[in-house]
């Protein structure tokens, strides 16, 4: 089973790892569309890009710490594990993108590169803990509750079916 999501195939064939990571690619389109258009110095369309990425990064924050992360640390026990550790990752990458977000209504190409930068960094390793680490661990143990999660996760996460 491949990773791309297809809205014509049922949520209950694809898993947890395919569907959040599919959302990680989806948000990842538009943090390189605001990177193209502040190279190109088009702070008004940056900045509209940059809050899009935002918007769908605050929603996928909000899918895990409100559905997916809870249901994993019910039925896996683990509260202190490596749910905590993506939520203290969350909290520094909503202040980086916070930061970005100023820069960029400053028009300031400098201060903005360095926040995207360290941004970029913290998202592409962050993603990776989860696509192989955190979202097998859901899969595993959330396994008979998927038919139920995958319908809710994609409810919160609009953007994700289109």
């Amino acid at each position: 089973m491949g990773s791309t999501f297809n809205c014509h195939r049922p949520l209950f064939m694809i898993n947890i790892r395919d569907f959040m990571a599919q959302d990680h690619l989806h948000c990842d389109g538009f943090f390189q569309q605001t990177e193209r258009l502040a190279a190109a110095q088009n702070w008004a369309g940056a900045a509209a890009a940059f809050a899009q990425f935002k918007t769908l990064v605050l929603q996928h924050f909000d899918a895990e710490e409100t559905l997916l992360f809870p249901a994993f640390e019910e039925k896996s026990g683990m509260r202190m594990g490596p749910t905590q550790v993506m939520r203290d990752e969350h909290t520094q990458m909503r202040q980086l993108m916070d930061a970005a977000g100023a820069a960029l209504d400053e028009k300031d190409g400098g201060d903005y590169a360095g926040c995207a930068e360290t941004l970029l960094i913290m998202v592409q390793q962050h993603n990776l803990k989860e696509e192989n680490v955190l979202y097998p661990m859901c899969d595993q143990h959330l396994f008979d509750q998927a038919i139920v999660l995958l319908p809710q996760l994609q409810e919160l996460l609009p953007g994700k079916a289109t």
